[in-house]
């Protein structure tokens, strides 16, 4: 307790008093004394406040993971980025599952096999584990789930591969679940060119891709711009009737040169769209020390590689990641980074514009100290207090501003014919 100016203890010393007593004496004169620790306070609010609000976090690479190790993620789990446990402390209310397609896998025709195994495992996920997770297929689905204690389990489609040029296919993953859709990954695909593929074979979007923008907009799902090229970014919002999102995106600001973020201008047109530019956590999107270290390291192995002759699955090639980080430590990104990108965010699009898409068990041994898994949400919470956020705007950004546009979206997909399927 906090004694005002105006109020004394008088006390004085009597050698008759117990041991007990004086122990007793000393907490209290210590309570009366001390100061509330403004720092205790501040995580004290960020912890209720990720409770009260919905957090909902737009891209997480769970299902690629299970693909490959079959980890048990409604218990708690040794490696990885989310389980249950870790995601129930950090109280996160729905996680956007990323169905995704590497280019490799569609360049060889079997997206659509491996689409279906993804959201299968999705699927079987809820089923299993039904007092958990529950399918969101609409936004009302976040909130029943929420009431319910449980995890909404959305799916996000990371490569729009497996709609092979077919937009019956779209009716087909909208069935299955799948709420946005991303146009391309790694690679241009049939739809649209990539922000990471230097030659850009369409020149921003195919002609099919330019028929699938209304499509999607008529079927009620979400188109998502990360991964494409800015020419391709541009002809998307040239062609949607609705807003769009950058599931998992930063801002391209603070790592000049990397088109996979945002850059000024195309923040203020996702505003002015209506849309949501969701942060991405992985610190090479995050800082430009990250980025320029990812790409030495890359330049590291390719010499290495060339020098030793080594095949690709030799195990020294697995083990040169390990070897160059214990030589050259990593440099990784902190909330305070996150903070910066969600803060210029905010100032060129606006607050109602912004939110986050961590891309959890997608970046690998890149995230920022003090974001390392779904159990620290509390972390950015309260970097958000102290930059002087008020509740109501960090409830748009942890996951009010994306359920806006989820409703919009499947709204005008209901004037088309094709009103939400939810689950609740």
């Amino acid at each position: 307790m906090n004694v005002s100016s105006n109020v004394s203890l008088n006390v004085s010393f009597n050698p008759s008093l117990s041991r007990g007593a004086l122990v007793l004496l000393a907490s209290l004169l210590a309570a009366c004394t001390s100061q509330p620790d403004p720092e205790q306070a501040v995580a004290a609010r960020a912890e209720v406040l990720t409770q009260r609000f919905a957090i909902v976090d737009t891209h997480i690479d769970v299902p690629y993971r299970l693909e490959g190790t079959g980890d048990d993620v409604s218990a708690a789990t040794a490696a990885g980025d989310f389980d249950y446990p870790r995601a129930v402390r950090g109280g996160l209310d729905a996680m956007f599952m990323s169905i995704y397609i590497p280019a490799e896998v569609d360049a060889a025709g079997q997206s659509q096999a491996l689409a279906e195994r993804l959201i299968a495992g999705v699927e079987r996920l809820a089923a299993d584990h039904p007092d958990k997770f529950a399918l969101a297929t609409c936004a009302d689905d976040v909130a029943a789930a929420k009431r319910n204690g449980r995890i909404a389990v959305p799916m996000g489609m990371e490569n729009g591969g497996p709609i092979e040029g077919d937009l019956a296919n779209l009716d087909r993953y909208r069935q299955r679940g799948i709420v946005y859709v991303g146009l391309s990954h790694s690679k241009s695909n049939h739809i649209a060119d990539s922000s990471y593929d230097l030659n850009e074979r369409w020149g921003g979007l195919s002609p099919f891709g330019k028929t699938l923008i209304p499509a999607m907009n008529e079927h009620g799902l979400i188109i998502d711009v990360s991964h494409i090229s800015d020419r391709a970014f541009w002809q998307v919002m040239e062609l949607t009737r609705v807003p769009v999102i950058a599931s998992h995106s930063s801002m391209r600001h603070f790592t000049p040169g990397f088109p996979r973020n945002m850059d000024d201008a195309m923040a203020a047109a996702i505003g002015k769209n209506g849309g949501v530019i969701q942060i991405n956590f992985g610190s090479a999107f995050l800082t430009d020390a990250a980025r320029k270290y990812s790409d030495g390291q890359q330049q590291a192995f390719l010499r290495f590689r060339a020098q030793s002759g080594l095949a690709p699955d030799h195990p020294d090639m697995a083990n040169f990641g390990a070897r160059y980080r214990a030589e050259h430590p990593y440099p990784y990104a902190t909330v305070e980074d996150v903070l910066d990108h969600i803060d210029r965010a905010v100032q060129l699009a606006g607050i109602d514009h912004v939110g986050i898409g961590s891309d959890y068990d997608g970046v690998g041994d890149s995230l920022p100290l003090g974001l390392k898994d779904v159990s620290e949400y509390p972390n950015l919470v309260a970097g958000l207090l102290r930059r002087g956020y008020s509740e109501t705007d960090i409830g748009k950004i942890l996951g009010g501003n994306t359920l806006r546009v989820w409703r919009q979206v499947g709204e005008y997909g209901a004037t088309q014919g094709n009103p939400p399927i939810c689950r609740s």
